[in-house]
């Protein structure tokens, strides 16, 4: 007993030092080197096929098609391109169920007279018993429910997110993540998922309704979101305990 004493003891004061290195300490910023997206931007994708066939000398001119050019298309295509993700969620919904249910049954039987056999019976029965209703029987159940759900969603953000890759259909994955600190609290805000070159717009922007498999996390991580969070003792505690 005192040897699991101890090992609990000392698992609680691991668990506890990750969190004491934080106090007085506001929350460290993701190192942007370690992410998907810097990877994306300096590393090359597949090289692009050469048209054979001979290019005019338009180098010059404002009207040509080149990205870099006065009137080019500027929208991210290739992999390590930067887009603005425009996530503009209000959403409700109100569900309500009820339900309603009842039930009733009686049985009775009687035997009056089999062949004098109840006459019989009733003589050798305690006072106040009879065959006259050998067998009652009554039933009654009643049920009801009622239910509702209401909900409530909305936020609006923009966010940068880089192009990690481009899938052989065509369609490219992109992933952003975007850190803001206010004094002992960072507000952390994550998006990927994949979109079609056809839905982003000429301004490089696409909204989060065109994103397929979308995972898009708002949160925050400090001294404020510690507070709001339940301890682990707490959280074990009402896991593990039936009532």
């Amino acid at each position: 007993m005192t040897r699991l004493t101890a090992l609990l003891a000392i698992l609680v004061l691991l668990s506890a030092c990750g969190r004491m290195s934080d106090i007085g300490r506001a929350p460290e910023f993701t190192p942007p080197i370690s992410g998907v997206e810097r990877t994306a931007m300096v590393t090359y994708g597949l090289p692009q096929a050469i048209d054979s066939a001979p290019l005019l000398p338009t180098t010059a001119s404002l009207w040509t098609g080149e990205r870099g050019s006065l009137l080019g298309d500027r929208r991210a295509v290739q992999r390590g391109d930067i887009l603005t993700v425009v996530i503009e969620i209000n959403d409700s919904a109100q569900i309500s169920n009820s339900s309603d249910r009842s039930r009733s049954a009686s049985q009775q039987m009687a035997v009056p007279q089999l062949l004098g056999i109840p006459q019989r019976i009733n003589e050798v029965l305690p006072d106040g018993a009879s065959m006259n209703t050998a067998v009652q029987l009554n039933s009654s159940s009643v049920a009801a429910g009622d239910g509702s759900v209401r909900r409530s969603e909305k936020l609006t953000l923009r966010v940068a997110a880089t192009i990690i890759d481009v899938l052989p259909n065509g369609v490219l994955s992109i992933e952003g993540s975007q850190e803001v600190r206010v004094n002992f609290e960072l507000r952390e805000l994550i998006v990927s998922g994949y979109v079609r070159p056809a839905d982003i717009t000429r301004q490089n922007e696409i909204t989060y309704d065109k994103i397929a498999s979308a995972r898009i996390s708002y949160g925050g991580r400090g001294q404020i979101s510690d507070m709001q969070q339940p301890r682990y003792g707490q959280q074990a505690a009402e896991i593990l305990l039936p009532f």
